[in-house]
């Protein structure tokens, strides 16, 4: 049977179990721990995450912080338009998705309220936009948080702060490194004083992420590029660790790509990743993983799924949906040792 079919990292997900809000309490989310060796499941509240950590282990999370990224405008006509900013440069035209892309073209005009932008190119259903006044700007005017479209819910003011990791500094992402979201200083203070290390990296999660996966056969699958660092100040901490415990997988892909030479080791890096992870990688510098439960088909499940098996972590999804854990962006938590 080829495990690498679409079809074999598919489950059954009704959408009662896809969060629509964060737990009241960030380190209050469920957390399922898997053990790897064993199988073996366990059921707990996210703050017992500290009992997991030993002296010398390395949390490496991403310090990205997302941008306000989705504007709302009207074309020429007036009607109405929804614009995602997929990541942004002030000196170049920006690359969007817009709602609805139909009679758009180049030249087309979208007006947000006192400002616009014009349309410059479209290809393969992303368009580039040319602002009429620096990105930055028009963005922190008027733009707002870019919830996942399967949270079925307008926008409140507590998104602002809660799709947002505490840790979160430099501004990038057009959707947060979400197992972060449990994470609270109290929990960050506790994990120091346990003689825990804390390393950061950054990768600025861009549509990449999230694109659909339309092959049958996933290695067709081609991940876009996303912008990572990994900083001299970090490297040290990270190759002394006993073990490296990556929030989320956008830290997995940053661990994975900086890689030295000798293929045990990160190294100071910045630039481009397009990695893609699936079952049958060997991974080199992560030696356990805090995550949340992933949509069928995406490229996050496939990740936790090479790292994991693809047979355990389906058993253990099977386990949380009949223990009513809350799936995606603002649901439960995974600990995969």
């Amino acid at each position: 049977m080829n495990k690498l079919k679409l079809s074999n990292f598919d489950y059954d997900l009704p959408k009662e179990f896809i969060a629509k809000f964060p737990c009241e309490k960030r380190d209050e989310s469920k957390l399922l721990v898997l053990h790897r060796d064993t199988g073996k499941i366990e059921h707990k509240i996210f703050r017992n995450v500290v009992d997991y950590f030993a002296a010398c282990d390395v949390l490496v999370i991403n310090k990205t912080k997302v941008i306000p990224a989705r504007l709302f405008g009207k074309k020429e006509t007036g009607g109405k338009i929804e614009i995602l900013i997929l990541g942004y440069s002030e000196s170049k035209a920006v690359p969007a998705i817009v709602k609805p892309l139909k009679n758009l073209k180049i030249g087309s005009r979208i007006f947000i309220q006192d400002d616009f932008c014009e349309v410059v190119s479209i290809e393969n259903g992303t368009i580039k936009l040319k602002f009429s006044d620096d990105i930055g700007i028009i963005l922190k005017k008027y733009g707002k948080i870019p919830l996942p479209p399967y949270i079925k819910r307008d926008i409140i003011p507590s998104d602002a702060e809660r799709y947002q990791t505490v840790f979160a500094s430099a501004l990038g992402s057009v959707a947060a490194p979400t197992a972060g979201l449990h994470f609270t200083e109290n929990i960050l203070s506790q994990l120091r004083n346990n003689g825990v290390k804390i390393a950061d990296v950054l990768l600025h999660i861009s549509w990449a992420t999230f694109s659909p996966v339309r092959c049958e056969n996933i290695t067709e699958h081609k991940m876009g590029e996303e912008y990572f660092e990994i900083e001299k100040s970090q490297v040290q901490t990270i190759n002394s660790a006993k073990r490296k415990i990556a929030v989320g997988t956008t830290s997995v892909r940053v661990l994975e790509t900086a890689l030295a030479l000798d293929g045990k080791k990160v190294t100071p890096k910045k630039g481009a990743t397009d990695i893609f992870i699936y079952p049958g990688y060997k991974f080199k510098n992560v030696d356990a993983l805090i995550t949340n439960f992933h949509l069928p088909q995406t490229t996050l499940l496939m990740l936790v799924c090479a790292f994991a098996g693809t047979d355990l972590i389906l058993k253990a999804y099977q386990q949380a949906l009949e223990n009513n854990y809350r799936f995606a962006s603002y649901g439960d938590a995974m600990l995969i040792l």
